[in-house]
């Protein structure tokens, strides 16, 4: 793997907190998959009467609850709603809140195949769901994406995943044993990957990773588009080389996107010129 060096000038970085600071606007329903306080989504739905292209969002936050949640990925929902998709916003229980392993992964499992109730009432189209995940919100998206390939013995495994359309992520920490291995410290390093996947070898395995980490699923079998920002020191550009590198190996359609000028955050605003490259990469995979 290619030292991480990350160069650029100019501004400080975009960070949550400039995002959070702006108003937001109100996504069209709560609605709660599980009796926990953290298993819930929002529902963003457009105008009209569908059927709407629907959209996944998972957010990032190293997996704590101690950062922002679903919250930091509304302003792109609305973005996303106003252009004509649905956008389904996913909470889930996280490390300091009950989460972790089994809990995180049961959850986003839970709240992603909700949709196939959801979808009568509020005229979603389910044929090419996107699933769409910012920093680590890109490992459990691209391990949702891959949950079919799980063994049936696994405490994390589902019995008819809902099929995707493909997966975008976006900075995302695609790759558990790498991040954990060489990454920045931003996520609190080890420990925090450590504390993910704590609980998690599988009967008889002793490798922690075979059940959460996308490289030992893949091939996954659905188009991954992986992004990065070039001035992005949380998870730099390299990682998702790396990740698409494995994933083309294996036979997967995947590929890379650099942004220019673009932190870790720049991904998910709206008002970025890195969101707009974003967003026609989502409707690529949505149509």
């Amino acid at each position: 793997m290619a030292a991480l060096t990350v160069t650029g000038a100019g501004a400080a970085p975009l960070t949550y907190s400039d995002i959070l600071a702006r108003p937001r606007y109100k996504p069209t329903k709560h609605v709660p998959y599980g009796p926990d306080a953290d298993q819930f989504g929002e529902l963003w739905a457009p105008k009209g009467p569908g059927p709407h292209p629907t959209v996944v969002f998972l957010h990032g936050g190293c997996w704590n609850a101690n950062l922002p949640g679903l919250e930091l990925m509304d302003y792109a929902a609305e973005d996303l709603r106003e252009r004509g998709f649905a956008v389904w916003n996913l909470e889930y229980r996280r490390l300091g809140a009950g989460g972790g392993y089994p809990a995180t992964f049961k959850d986003v499992a839970a709240g992603i195949d909700l949709l196939r109730k959801l979808a009568k009432e509020n005229s979603l189209d389910l044929k090419h769901v996107v699933l769409v995940g910012h920093s680590s919100g890109g490992q459990l998206a691209l391990w949702a994406a891959a949950r079919a390939k799980l063994s049936k013995i696994s405490p994390i495994a589902s019995v008819d995943p809902l099929p995707v359309a493909g997966v975008v992520t976006l900075g995302g920490i695609d790759d558990l044993q790498l991040y954990q291995r060489v990454g920045p410290q931003a996520c609190g390093g080890s420990a925090t990957i450590s504390a993910l996947v704590a609980g998690g070898r599988p009967p008889g395995r002793a490798n922690y990773f075979l059940d959460t980490s996308p490289p030992e699923l893949l091939p996954i079998g659905v188009r991954q588009i992986v992004v990065s920002g070039d001035l992005d020191l949380i998870v730099p550009p390299v990682f998702g080389a790396d990740y698409v590198a494995k994933a083309t190996k294996a036979g997967d359609n995947a590929e890379a996107v650099d942004i220019p000028r673009a932190g870790h955050f720049d991904l998910i605003d709206p008002l970025s010129d890195g969101w707009k490259r974003v967003e026609p990469l989502i409707d690529e995979l949505a149509h």
